[in-house]
């Protein structure tokens, strides 16, 4: 049996390139739409605390908050309609993911990052104008559409885009877009909370037109990938396009590679019925694990929801606020990081190393406010040392999910499946991590009322559990051409029973031999 998690000798297979300017500069612009799902994660929780904003349209919220100051902390926001505001952007992402697959494989993902940009800042307008809690909720939709069909194209795009040494950096571009989106949305709380009047709160809501702006203009001027113009039926444009973002002419090795996998999607007439055959099985695993796991951190909760928890756990609204800033600084500061190692490193690294920081300080955040709150929520005069003591453990569990499950939570999906189940399985990811982000969001706050301290052990469990699957059934898939990722798993001590008797030499697509015609896989 081979090494836990590791993958056998490679095809020997190298596709010429270089990291050119072009695709630099390609890749840089389409990562930035994860600025649209990075803003919202950061302003929606920033919002939440704004009291202008309480009072207009969470009136009851804003009431048991200020009436009993000696109420209990853990249960002051616990408000359904509230968090409804919040996570309905990601149940309308999770139904939005499923017609972006249909939009990105027959239309192209320039055109599904288009959709994405124009629903999102509708959504944006919207909110920003918002009179009653039903404009919010529909605006909320509208931006969860945009996030459904940026979250399925971006990465694939990147992915398809990039030079194989270089694909894990330049992917990963999108979780900065991320962080950066979640810090610029921090700081312009900071600011817009303190604007005199009470309107902050429609820039904050209305600024994610600006996220909208740079993601459907970027939309336009971006060149698609080779494999979806192959797709469409573009090859003598593809095999031009691929010369230039290699920036080589010997590109034919890669070239007949990409047409191959193309030729065999063709006679895929159901992708959504192909990836249940057992041959995909560790395809629909990781496409359903990964981003389960990845929201069962707890990141993204304590995230768009901090200025919440930092309120709760007894901040003041102004150093609420700049905690929040503060953990921005690192989440990109961190992210920064996986970019520099996840193809140095590799990616199981970096997920086991994270998962073990994120649980130490899991482990000593909840005993923190276990100590100072206990079971009554009644935490009386906190000293300085405490805030500092817990706003530092939640940096550093922020920057262990940054340069590891954060980033390579969509990294590493989109760049395993194969051409004729990839735009389905990346809807799978994107439905998954849309659908466990909306519930954890839904019943946070009501978590934290019940649990209390113990919801931060509650994600610690999950951490131990996903450590675990990574470290015995997730391969190294660094170094390894997108094309040729079959390699994986016909080495993998687990997964190699369900792929070993096939014939997969070209990335996971069962490709003719002599004398035969294709099987409709």
């Amino acid at each position: 049996m081979p090494a836990v998690g590791g993958i056998g000798p490679g095809s020997g297979k190298e596709y010429l390139g270089n990291l050119t300017p072009f695709v630099t500069v390609t890749c840089i612009v389409a990562a930035m739409g994860g600025l649209i799902f990075g803003y919202d994660i950061g302003i929606s929780g920033g919002v939440t605390t704004m009291t202008s904003f309480l009072q207009k349209f969470f009136r009851k919220v804003w009431e048991k908050k200020e009436a009993d100051k000696s109420t209990n902390q853990y249960c002051q926001y616990d408000s359904q309609t509230l968090t409804m505001f919040t996570s309905s952007l990601y149940l309308a992402a999770l139904l939005a993911s499923l017609v972006a697959s249909i939009v990105t494989r027959k239309l192209g993902r320039k055109l599904s990052m288009l959709f994405g940009g124009l629903l999102f800042f509708a959504g944006a307008l919207i909110n920003g104008f918002a009179k009653a809690v039903w404009m919010l909720i529909v605006g909320r939709m509208l931006l969860g559409f945009g996030v459904g069909f940026a979250n399925q194209s971006v990465p694939l795009y990147l992915s398809e885009m990039a030079p194989y040494k270089y694909r894990g950096a330049l992917n990963i571009g999108f979780q900065l877009s991320i962080t950066v989106g979640i810090l610029i949305a921090n700081v312009l709380n900071y600011f817009f909370a303190k604007i005199k009047g009470g309107w902050g709160w429609r820039l904050s809501l209305g600024g994610a037109m600006v996220p909208a702006l740079i993601i459907t203009i970027g939309s336009l001027v971006l060149p698609d990938t080779p494999n979806s113009m192959i797709e469409r039926g573009q090859t003598e444009e593809a095999r031009e396009k691929l010369k230039r973002i290699r920036g080589v002419d010997d590109v034919d090795e890669e070239f007949r590679d990409l047409v191959a996998a193309s030729d065999a999607s063709k006679l895929v007439e159901h992708p959504w019925k192909n990836i249940l055959q057992r041959k995909y099985r560790p395809h629909l695993t990781m496409a359903i694990l990964i981003p389960f796991f990845q929201q069962l951190t707890g990141h993204y909760v304590i995230m768009f929801m901090l200025l919440v928890l930092f309120n709760t756990i007894g901040f003041g609204s102004d150093a609420s606020l700049m905690s929040a800033v503060i953990t921005g600084v690192v989440n990109v500061a961190a992210t920064l990081v996986s970019i520099y190692g996840v193809d140095k490193w590799g990616r199981r690294f970096l997920f086991l190393e994270g998962g073990v920081q994120m649980l130490i300080c899991q482990a000593v955040v909840a005993a923190c406010i276990g100590a100072k709150f206990g079971i009554n929520g009644n935490p009386g005069d906190l000293p300085k040392w405490y805030a500092i003591v817990v706003v530092l453990f939640i940096c550093i569990y922020v920057a262990g999910f940054a340069w590891s499950w954060g980033p390579l939570g969509w990294l590493v999906p989109s760049e395993i499946f194969p051409l004729e189940i990839r735009s389905a399985a990346q809807s799978i990811n994107v439905s998954v991590n849309m659908l466990f982000t909306f519930a954890v969001a839904q019943v946070f706050l009501t978590m934290l009322c019940h649990l209390k301290f113990g919801l931060f052990l509650f994600f610690a469990f999950f951490v131990v559990l996903m450590s675990i699957f990574v470290y015995y059934f997730l391969p190294e898939t660094k170094g390894i051409p997108i094309e040729e990722m079959s390699q994986v798993w016909k080495s993998h001590w687990y997964w190699s029973r369900f792929v070993e008797d096939l014939d997969y030499p070209n990335g996971g697509l069962e490709m003719r031999k002599k004398g035969q015609v294709p099987k409709n896989v």
